[in-house]
């Protein structure tokens, strides 16, 4: 099937399906529409996924690693497209991902799910400004943790870093400056890392 026989059946099958804002997206992905689908890379068996998806007009939409197979440049106007997709055209929007820190600046809700339960599910606005780590010489690392939720820990040599995820505030900025410590916000795939380790 070529690659516009399929944008035509998704037409027929989805009523709903923008047929012209899915040329508009295969011009952007430099997508040859007369092109076999089985003529193409993985990379672009996969950008048609994301037209198709992208196109269809439904209301909830579920990408299961849509950046597989799309190289830097594919995967960031993926990124783009996806927002102003859902700016211009409200809906619910699913990703499940590995690639945690490249996605987190387009999701608004974050679920972390460990052995088939869910450990976290809230906005990741509230997420990220609780995560946080501390890095210092370890006794002071130590002396710093000891009534936090420590959820994970490196140690090279005398200098320890500490993963935390719980609120903070002044006082606690002003305690690390008072050990000598470095406050730093964690990103979310750190935090995905020290909640789901074992």
């Amino acid at each position: 099937m070529k690659i516009k026989d399929a944008f035509r059946w998704a037409k027929e099958f989805r009523p709903a399906f923008d047929l012209q804002y899915a040329y508009k997206l295969a011009d952007k992905f430099s997508l040859d529409s007369g092109k076999k689908t089985y003529e193409l890379s993985t990379g672009y068996r996969t950008i048609i996924r994301l037209v198709l998806t992208l196109a269809s007009g439904a209301p909830v939409i579920i990408f299961d690693e849509p950046a597989l197979g799309l190289d830097a440049n594919h995967r960031e106007l993926f990124y783009k497209e996806l927002v102003a997709n859902y700016s211009e055209r409200p809906k619910t929007v699913v990703i499940s991902t590995h690639l945690i820190d490249e996605i987190s600046a387009v999701l608004e809700e974050v679920v972390i799910i460990k052995n088939g339960e869910i450990i976290l599910s809230r906005p990741l606005d509230e997420v990220l400004q609780e995560a946080y780590t501390i890095t210092g010489e370890e006794a002071a690392v130590d002396r710093y943790t000891k009534q936090k939720n420590v959820i994970g820990e490196e140690t090279i040599g005398n200098l320890k870093t500490a993963y935390i995820f719980q609120k903070r505030d002044s006082a606690d900025q002003a305690a690390a400056g008072g050990l000598g410590l470095k406050m730093t916000p964690a990103k979310l795939q750190e935090l995905f890392i020290r909640l789901t380790n074992s």
